[in-house]
Formats: structure tokens, sequence, C-alpha cells
């Protein structure tokens, strides 16, 4: 298998303590997956979804980006060009708990909020 890994300090996905610790407790939970995988799928009325995974073992074009000492964000390599600059939070909104991505390269977004489109 290979996979190419990351420097940290160029990062392509920022990804707030939030979010990392959400991470974490979701991995603790299934303790059979080993990291979180960020891609993105053509979905919805507008382009792309974002597709967050936990996995067992890295696929060959994913790319390693350490997050915390046991912690590591895999992305899929074919996603990167969408995904690069992303921001990754968690947030809390009332109730309700959710991710949120802040991508410089989204031009445009759903009504519903779960597609978005870049150039």
């Amino acid at each position: 298998m290979s996979v190419e890994s990351f420097d940290p300090s160029t990062e392509v996905v920022s990804v707030s303590p939030a979010a990392v610790e959400h991470f974490r407790k979701q991995l603790q939970q299934n303790q059979e997956a080993q990291a979180v995988r960020l891609s993105v799928k053509e979905s919805g009325c507008t382009g792309f979804m974002y597709v967050v995974d936990l996995v067992i073992e890295p696929e060959a074009e994913d790319l390693r980006y350490p997050l915390a000492q046991d912690l590591e964000l895999l992305i899929d390599r074919a996603s990167l060009k969408v995904v690069s600059g992303t921001q990754i939070d968690y947030v809390s909104e009332g109730v309700n708990r959710q991710l949120k991505f802040l991508n410089p390269n989204a031009k445009d977004h759903c009504g519903c909020g779960e597609s978005f489109s870049v150039n």
C-alpha cells in the first residue's frame, strides 16, 4: 500500500479543537476504526457533498494528515482539489450539533445545505 504523508506545518485542511475532540469520541465508540477519512462525492442539486467516514485502514490513494498524536485525518486524493483550504469545525446550535465546513472553493450551496458547487 502506498500512502503519502503530509507535513503538518502545511495545512491542507484545518480542523478545530472541537472537531478533533468529536472525531476522537467517534473513534472511541467504534473501536475497529483507526482514522477519519474526508472525501467528496457528486450529490444533491448543486454538485458535491462532504463524506466523513470512520475507517479501519487508509485506501491506496489517501493522504495522511495528523490531527493529534492519537488521531489521523485521511484525505481522498481525488477530493483534494475540492477540499483544499477547508476549515472543519464542530458546532452546537441549540440542541443540534454538527460538523461545519468552511470551504473557500465552494461557490454555491443548495438551499438545504447538503451540497455545494466549485468553479
